[in-house]
């Protein structure tokens, strides 16, 4: 069972904590458990509600309207909105109320559908995306279950994998790169690399996805053999900060023919460690930026 603190309701809902405890207040939405030392906390049934309640009230429902209804109703109301509102905030709404009830054909629907509409590479950009940075945090600090973010990672690889292995193989000509994708040893954080891959072959590029935790000796093997133009690689948390720029420098030193790609909230937040012609991107859209730039005059790290 999940334990929430009101600033963590926050974070998930956008409702902001002064006025949780508002509602809380005057129309009795939540009501807070205890501890033994009497610190509040809010549970899992507490998060759905606000969830839904939150979602409602962004849409148009008025909070003393939406305290009058009871939980079946909420629920209909909610998944009718969500059905017929194409708006991407209400989406990524929809895709944390899933998480948070388990419901996968829920999950299922919501991204085929703004697939069709968007397109996968969009749905990803502006729905998938934006809604795993929202959680991002609370996964870190454990304030969501684990099963929470099992539940999200596997829906969302596999949906990766299907839309990488449905790309067309681009004849072989000049503009077409190699690029050989890998996480540094111990780093299992996957999802930005799986999508880095949709694009690149998106875009007709040759991939070699070498995938998690992959030790710079087999990096050197693969270099050897296939000798790749560029190796890209995403830091989330190893390795840690105050290694990024030795492993930076590490990487260059060991493969002078490659250009190197960093991504990742480490790699960004150590930048001034990290040799300045190893291209820093700060985001997806750099990604998307660098191939169909064919990786020249690209500026994605300043000084």
């Amino acid at each position: 069972m999940g334990n929430y603190s009101i600033k963590d309701l926050e974070q998930l809902s956008g409702i902001k904590a002064h006025t949780l405890r508002i509602w809380e207040q005057r129309y009795g939405i939540l009501e807070p458990k205890r501890t033994n030392t009497n610190i509040r906390y809010y549970d899992d049934e507490d998060l759905k509600l606000i969830l839904n309640v939150s979602y409602l009230n962004r849409n148009g429902l008025k909070i003393s309207k939406i305290a009058s209804l009871s939980p079946v109703e909420i629920h209909r109301r909610v998944k009718n909105i969500s059905d017929t509102s194409p708006e991407f905030p209400n989406q990524i709404d929809a895709l944390t109320i899933a998480m948070v009830n388990l419901e996968e054909d829920r999950f299922e629907k919501i991204i085929s559908t703004n697939t069709l509409q968007y397109g996968f590479e969009q749905t990803m950009l502006n729905i998938v995306y934006p809604f795993l940075a929202r959680i991002g945090i609370l996964w870190q600090t454990g304030s969501i279950h684990p099963a929470h973010e099992h539940f999200i990672s596997n829906l969302v690889r596999q949906k990766m994998i299907v839309a990488i292995d449905g790309q067309a193989h681009k004849a072989a000509d000049a503009s077409v790169k190699k690029y050989a994708l890998f996480l540094p040893d111990g780093e299992l954080h996957e999802m930005s690399l799986l999508f880095s891959a949709y694009i690149l072959k998106s875009r007709g590029q040759k991939v070699i996805y070498l995938g998690q935790s992959l030790p710079l000796e087999d990096l050197d093997l693969i270099c050897e053999k296939y000798n790749p133009d560029y190796l890209l690689t995403v830091i989330t948390s190893i390795p840690a900060n105050e290694q990024v720029g030795v492993f930076a420098r590490e990487l260059k030193r060991r493969f002078p023919n490659q250009g190197i790609i960093l991504a990742g909230y480490q790699a960004m937040s150590r930048r001034a460690e990290i040799p300045r012609d190893i291209v820093v991107l700060n985001s997806l859209q750099d990604m998307i930026a660098f191939v169909e730039k064919g990786g020249k005059s690209f500026e994605a790290k300043t000084a």
